[in-house]
């Protein structure tokens, strides 16, 4: 088994933590060569990524609407990839503890989406960012994996990693200093990246509160993505049952039986064609007729 197979199988089998590193991953390896290819043209792929974040200028974002969707599996350099997956995977398998697959991807894509809703309207609306809104744009998975981190920490505060040089740190001291760092930076030089952290945090809030209460926010978009799934999964054959076949094979007596009936059927019909003709049968007469004649 090659490279590519082995890859192929991992991801058919992995679950759906392991999926969405693998999405991410091939997002950073595509376009990365992409833009290589490029420059070997000396053809600038500086575009390429711009195309795909999102714009905190609501014009552009309106000619891009893609890009709400696919900002949230981009990273541009191969330190935010690998920080972004790493943490990504360590409180995937925490939140796959309590939680299932399906709803580990449906945070994901909500963190991501409510991290975005917050980005563009902190953009719009502070004055503070107006100076650099027309360039402005936002990328990364940071937004879907605090949706992650929060919940996680909400469902279980009182659980410990065990964090480099600081040993065991329960999951409500790391949420809240990563919540608090972002709110500290807003004003920082990734101020962006900061403001869509809170959206991320309040998705991952939400989350909790609402399953709690009975309901999940990831429902709806798990149910668009399994019609898309099942778009892709191919069609079973229907067998349709004959309806002149029996449930139960016949007996002896009961295929007698039936037999004397058909014969008699035809008998009638005959003595039938004998006294008004043949253009007097009915339809189903005329078909009772066909079928005899076939079997002989």
């Amino acid at each position: 088994m090659n490279l590519l197979d082995n890859i192929k199988q991992t991801f058919r089998q992995g679950n759906s933590l392991t999926k969405l590193i693998y999405i991410n991953a091939a997002f950073f390896v595509v376009l990365k060569l992409l833009i290589i290819i490029l420059q070997l043209f000396n053809i600038s792929g500086s575009f390429i990524l711009p195309y795909l974040a999102i714009p905190a200028d609501l014009t552009q974002l309106l000619y891009r609407a893609w890009t709400p969707l696919t900002y949230m599996f981009l990273h541009e350099g191969i330190m935010h990839f690998l920080f972004n997956m790493l943490t990504l995977f360590w409180f995937g398998k925490i939140f796959l503890m309590y939680f299932s697959e399906k709803q580990l991807v449906g945070l994901y894509l909500v963190g991501g989406l409510v991290a975005a809703l917050f980005y563009v309207l902190a953009f719009n609306l502070f004055p503070f960012y107006a100076a650099s809104l027309p360039y402005s744009i936002l990328l990364g998975a940071s937004g879907s994996i605090m949706a992650i981190i929060v919940a996680s920490a909400i469902q279980s505060p009182n659980l410990e990693m065990q964090l480099l040089l600081l040993g065991g740190v329960k999951l409500k001291f790391i949420a809240l200093v990563v919540v608090l760092t972002s709110l500290f930076g807003m004003t920082s030089a990734n101020a962006g990246g900061e403001v869509a952290h809170l959206g991320g945090a309040l998705a991952g809030y939400l989350f909790i509160v609402s399953l709690r209460q009975g309901k999940d926010i990831t429902k709806g978009l798990n149910r668009i993505l399994d019609t898309i799934s099942d778009l892709f999964k191919p069609r079973k054959l229907k067998v349709k049952p004959n309806p002149n076949r029996q449930g139960k094979p016949m007996s002896d007596a009961d295929y007698n039986a039936f037999k004397a009936r058909k014969i008699a059927e035809i008998d009638r019909i005959l003595d039938k064609i004998k006294t008004s003709g043949y253009q007097s049968l009915s339809a189903e007469e005329k078909k009772q007729l066909f079928e005899q004649g076939n079997k002989k």
